[in-house]
């Protein structure tokens, strides 16, 4: 059974000083680790409490959330990403936070958008840099569209890590279901920039 290893969580900080404060969640990219996105916790509003998570499975170096491998099978990948995302729920559950957002890179991004179409209760705005939104239906997506949550998509015109039929998926999907602030960024790879921080950051500073 895949599990979040709580001992690998990065907070911004102690436990007395959680209570009632509202969480971000980070949720790194395919091959990274729970440091990566924590990098960004000296840019960010001080009113949430942050929570790095370690993705449940070793890929590399680092981590992943699902396989990518072109070997996976799409029944195989389905079952993967819902396996992730019941072990996301259940964690954040277990840490009793009432208000949750969402800020996801790439794998991360994607994993970001897929918690908040399998609990729209729970999780309240998702920003997904160089993320994409999964195929196939989810159990919240009806709601999502009566809902429409705000969802921050930023992503560069030289990405080309992310397929482009995904990039077209993504750019359907969202606007049908959430309330979107959509950034695309001239000359940007699959990263993220100065701009788009900053963008981040303003989005971030409307939600809290």
């Amino acid at each position: 059974m895949v599990r979040i290893d709580p001992s690998a969580v990065l907070w911004s900080a102690p436990e007395r000083q959680r209570s009632e404060r509202p969480l971000l969640l980070l949720l790194h990219g395919f091959g990274s680790h729970e440091g990566d996105l924590f990098g960004f916790a000296p840019y960010l509003p001080l009113s949430p409490v942050l929570a790095s998570v370690r993705a449940p499975l070793p890929e590399g170096p680092g981590f992943a959330w699902f396989p990518l491998s072109g070997q996976v099978t799409l029944d195989e990948l389905s079952d993967s990403v819902d396996a992730a995302t019941d072990a996301l729920i259940e964690w954040i559950r277990s840490t009793g936070a009432s208000t949750v957002g969402v800020l996801g890179f790439s794998q991360g991004g994607a994993m970001g958008l897929q918690l908040m179409r399998s609990a729209p209760d729970l999780v309240e705005f998702v920003v997904s840099i160089a993320g994409f939104v999964l195929p196939g239906d989810r159990p919240g997506d009806r709601q999502l569209r009566e809902l429409r949550p705000p969802v921050f998509w930023g992503r560069g015109t030289l990405d080309s890590v992310i397929p482009r039929d995904a990039v077209a998926y993504t750019q359907s999907w969202l606007p049908e279901h959430s309330s979107l602030d959509e950034r695309i960024y001239e000359g940007l790879a699959h990263a993220v920039s100065e701009a788009e921080l900053r963008d981040v950051v303003a989005f971030l500073h409307e939600q809290y």
